[in-house]
């Protein structure tokens, strides 16, 4: 995500440029002389944008393609769904802080070297995931491919960028960038049923490591524009993003796997959450005494960037009724990937749609209506899926899913521009700090949505089965012939009547116990509309005190310039 440095030295040139040019206009009536730099031909930046989505893609895919394959990939390696969440873990961990290291290692060392040593690291853990046996050996190269991965996403931002003038980075170009980064979840959706039956983990990560290898040569062919290097690396920075990489990386570990090993359970998750705490705190107290600190605490607990941290939580919970809640519970439903393709299509396409369109937006004067309209899709969508049954199916869903897509789209582009903004305005020093906060809330923000809403539909499951199961009676007249009918099913098999009842007890259960999981599922998509509803009013709240409150108090008074 570390995008800053290509835009602040492209804003420096230009700068440069207008600087000698007013100079000359003030002294004598004479032409400005042309800018040195041209504009790109549209072949060229088709050629960049294309490229940004295929490294989007590349990183993307590696990340999904076995979040989307949990259950598929059980067999693969004899192990439950809880050993199976190991891989998602073991990736998350180095990859929700890598980025910040990252972006000083490319100021310091340069960007071409930076892309170049990226990209084949990730074509090495590529072809490392083929060489799995067990699962033991597949979270170790998990955590090596999230650790690969991490760069990928920054040479996207790049790529797409350098397509554009600098006015336009900004909108136009962030715009389009953040809109790639969605198109991952839904195709990796899409293509797992194919793969999977072509080869299981080895057909996934093949079809991963050509995506690499295809990435590969692009880099030498289109190259970046390098900004020119800077000794920004300390010997404290080191320790200090040692502790905060231990930090996130812990957290990731904890809010991944609490909820399937249950919070209170195992001793381990509390050592684990204990770790993270004592790492990040340590960090903090290297970094507060420093006189240039590689996080100014102070800055990033300012009012603003508090407001912003809050914005992109509240998109992060909102959006995960469709990356989480909605999959989880096709998953309840007993629906796999194959059945789920056409509504996956429907959400890449609605991703496409908002997307283009909130770019559209970023070029207009109404940039915020974005966030209001993303809130009321978002909104709008989670209503309708809180009304499904049993026998709610995909087609009933491809509407309120489109929206959700569309408005997750629109939602976070405005948001970043204006972060991106601030951060320049404040000095190219500050971007580090920015990481920290984008990644935490989008990273471990992430994380922490889907463990709360996956904790909230646990306990809501045990609350319905209880209030279920009470009307459960053999000597209720409609449940006996319940009971019968379903073991009606094993008749020709068992002939002991009391074993008999005993199987459709059983299979009553079953869907008792299914039906309390639609209904918890209801309940969390309710709870992510009206989530969705309170940000909408503060937002709203907010847009008022700016344009009728804001201009009647009294301007602070200009500081005083000797």
């Amino acid at each position: 995500m570390s995008v800053a440095r290509t835009i602040q030295e492209t804003a420096n040139d230009n700068a440069a440029q207008a600087a000698p040019a007013q100079e000359q206009t003030a002294a004598a009536p004479q032409p400005t002389p042309p800018p040195v730099s041209q504009p790109m031909p549209a072949w060229k930046m088709a050629l960049y944008m294309a490229s940004s989505v295929l490294f989007f893609l590349t990183q993307g895919l590696g990340m999904n393609l076995v979040t989307a394959n949990i259950y598929q990939l059980q067999g693969s390696f004899s192990a439950t769904t809880t050993e199976i969440s190991w891989l998602s873990a073991a990736y998350m961990a180095p990859y929700a802080s890598f980025a910040i290291a990252l972006f000083k290692i490319r100021t310091q060392y340069g960007l071409r070297r930076f892309a170049e040593f990226s990209i084949i690291c990730f074509v090495i853990a590529s072809i490392l995931n083929l060489l799995v046996t067990d699962l033991h050996s597949a979270i170790v190269i998990r955590a090596v491919s999230g650790m690969a991965a991490a760069p990928l996403s920054t040479i996207g931002f790049l790529y797409m960028l350098e397509a554009f003038p600098p006015a336009k980075k900004l909108s136009l170009g962030l715009s389009l960038a953040l809109m790639s980064t969605l198109f991952s979840a839904p195709l990796a959706r899409i293509i797992s049923p194919s793969l999977i039956d072509l080869g299981g983990w080895s057909a996934l990560y093949t079809f991963e490591m050509a995506l690499a290898l295809i990435a590969l040569p692009v880099i030498y062919i289109l190259p970046l524009t390098a900004p020119p290097r800077a000794k920004v690396i300390q010997s404290l920075d080191i320790l200090s993003y040692l502790l905060l990489a231990i930090g996130f990386g812990c957290l990731a570990v904890f809010l991944t796997l609490g909820r399937l090993y249950w919070w209170l359970e195992v001793p381990w998750l509390g050592l684990v959450l204990a770790v993270a705490i004592g790492a990040l705190t340590l960090m903090c107290l290297i970094e507060i005494p420093r006189k240039n600190p590689m996080i100014d605490l102070a800055w990033m607990l300012s009012g603003p960037n508090l407001r912003m941290a809050g914005v992109l939580l509240l998109f992060r919970f909102v959006s995960s009724e469709q990356s989480t809640t909605s999959a989880n519970f096709y998953q309840q439903l007993g629906l796999l990937n194959d059945q789920t393709v056409h509504l996956y299509g429907i959400i890449l396409l609605a991703s496409l749609a908002g997307g283009l369109f909130c770019s559209f937006l970023m070029l207009t004067k109404y940039v915020e209506t974005a966030h209001f309209l993303a809130l009321v899709l978002i909104a709008s969508g989670a209503w309708l899926d809180s009304q499904a049954t049993s026998l709610t199916r995909p087609e009933q869903m491809y509407f309120s899913q489109a929206m959700v897509a569309a408005g997750a789209a629109m939602f976070l582009p405005p948001v970043m521009s204006k972060g991106f903004g601030a951060v320049l305005a404040k000095g190219m020093q500050y971007v580090v700090n920015f990481l920290v906060i984008f990644l935490f809330t989008q990273s471990i923000g992430s994380l922490f949505a889907s463990a709360v809403l996956g904790t909230f539909v646990t306990i809501r499951e045990k609350f319905h089965s209880n209030a279920l199961v009470e009307h459960i009676l053999l000597t209720n007249p409609i449940v006996a012939q319940r009971v019968q009918q379903l073991a009606g099913a094993y008749g020709k098999v068992i002939t002991d009547k009391t074993l008999l009842n005993a199987e459709g007890l059983s299979l009553l259960s079953q869907q008792v116990t299914r039906e309390a999981y639609i209904l918890a599922y209801n309940d969390a998509f309710y709870v992510i509309f009206i989530a969705s509803l309170i940000g909408l009013a503060i937002l709203l709240l907010h847009q008022a005190f700016d344009r009728l409150i804001r201009p009647l108090l009294p301007e602070p008074e200009p500081a005083m310039q000797s």
